[in-house]
């Protein structure tokens, strides 16, 4: 209880600015925990769907990799349904190519969706301790220049403590944020490497069946 006392002390010290610093907290942690949830959450389904496929388009059973990827609405079931639909209608790699670079150029904007706040929020919550400060020395100045001098020092020490105080929480604010906003940027990099993983590995099976189903032809072809 004594710690809870310290900290609402120290809330109530810090002058009006402490309440924006602390909305600004709240937005960034709800957008924190949202964002690292839905990003873990595609990742294991990814995992998920790719294990059950891969198997699939390494035999050639693009059939059943099209069920397989039909089942489930996850990122990478989209990517390789874009693919597989392709797969028997073009011939050529890289129209195959191109139709899953402009899938991937539609869900990278839902990866990164909102994660870019995080770092504004911490620059806002840094600016809004900054301005609390200069705001509580404005006010401990002007009380300072109508009390007995011997007052003064007191009275101008207990100001600019409690004026720091604004500053420190802004700071123990935006801090936070800019470390979780580097980790949720990796891990939405590393999404995003796993799908474009996925759509090469996809294109080189396609282009080794191709060639082996051009060769058999030929072959057949030549015999006959």
């Amino acid at each position: 209880m004594d710690i809870f006392y310290s900290i609402v002390k120290i809330f109530v010290q810090g002058g009006p600015f402490m309440i924006p610093i602390l909305v600004v907290g709240a937005i960034g942690a709800a957008i924190a925990v949202e964002r690292f949830v839905t990003l873990t959450r595609m990742s294991a389904r990814n995992r998920s769907v790719w294990t059950q496929v891969e198997p699939a388009l390494t035999q050639g059973d693009f059939d059943k990799a099209r069920e397989l990827a039909g089942k489930d609405d996850s990122v990478i079931s989209r990517l390789l349904n874009v693919g597989l639909a392709l797969q028997g209608a073009v011939r050529r790699r890289e129209d195959v190519k191109t139709a899953m670079q402009e899938t991937m150029t539609q869900i990278m904007p839902r990866l990164e969706r909102r994660t870019h706040y995080l770092a504004t929020l911490a620059n806002v919550a840094t600016l809004l301790g900054l301005l609390g400060t200069v705001s509580g020395l404005i006010h401990a100045f002007s009380a300072v220049a109508t009390v007995n001098p011997a007052e003064k020092a007191n009275l101008l020490s207990a100001s600019i403590s409690e004026a720091m105080n604004c500053t420190a929480f802004g700071l123990i604010t935006a801090v936070p944020f800019l470390v979780l906003h580097a980790v949720l940027q990796s891990k939405t990099a590393q999404l995003i490497e796993n799908l474009e993983a996925v759509s090469i590995k996809f294109l080189t099976v396609l282009t080794t069946r191709q060639a082996s189903r051009a060769h058999l032809e030929l072959a057949r072809v030549a015999n006959g």
